[in-house]
């Protein structure tokens, strides 16, 4: 498929509603305002092509760029693709997208961690602390965890809230994973106050990390 095609087969699943949602998102102009699903299913459709997904991020297009993550194979691109990419992102959605899809299928991703880990860049921050709270959860030897909860502690107040939701999401994984941090990491919370008002659908778990804490330990029996 060319990009032209592509492009308008994204156009003729817009909706609406949709665009609404991604405006107010934060979303611009550049977008059709594809359901998700949709997206999935063209890919599903196109299967794996570089050359078009590189062509359809350099779009900036929001529905194009969500495409583009699910038929590029990651290990096509290299680190400084990747480092990029990830600093070109300004919607969430799209965030998310890229950290599940391309970063954390890297093989470079431990090395770009590190580098995201201090770099003043929002969105390379926000990459660096998600694949941190990924190792915390999955592959936590050789962090430290006090350092981390240090770092937490004193940054998380003033990050950028792109930054705040990843660190959160740390915080809480360490309070979650390891008996031994999680006083502290419940006081941090607390301390802190990040995302206590937060507005959580009903059924969903508050993303305040003493409440996730809580709810996932209790979950653990």
């Amino acid at each position: 498929m060319k990009l032209e095609q592509a492009l308008k087969r994204l156009e003729a699943l817009g909706d609406e509603k949709v665009r609404k949602r991604n405006a107010k998102n934060g979303a611009g102009d550049n977008q059709f305002g594809v359901k998700l699903g949709d997206v999935r299913k063209l890919a599903k459709e196109i299967k794996r092509d570089r050359e078009l997904g590189m062509a359809l991020w350099d779009t900036g297009n929001v529905d194009a760029r969500l495409l583009a993550l699910l038929i590029i194979e990651p290990k096509t691109l290299s680190a400084d693709d990747v480092d990029r990419m990830v600093r070109s992102v300004t919607l969430d959605q799209v965030a998310d997208w890229i950290n599940a899809y391309i970063v954390k299928q890297h093989p470079d991703k431990e090395a770009l961690r590190e580098k995201w880990m201090t770099d003043a860049d929002p969105m390379a921050g926000r990459a660096g602390w998600n694949l941190t709270a990924e190792r915390v959860a999955r592959r936590p030897e050789g962090l430290d965890l006090v350092a981390l909860l240090d770092r937490i502690e004193a940054e998380m107040p003033d990050a950028d809230p792109r930054v705040q939701w990843t660190m959160n999401s740390t915080l809480a994984g360490i309070g979650i994973h390891f008996a031994k941090h999680r006083e502290r990491a419940l006081a941090i919370g607390e301390k802190l106050g990040v995302f206590r008002d937060y507005p959580t659908s009903k059924g969903c778990t508050s993303p305040f990390a003493p409440i996730w804490i809580h709810e996932m330990v209790s979950r653990q029996g």
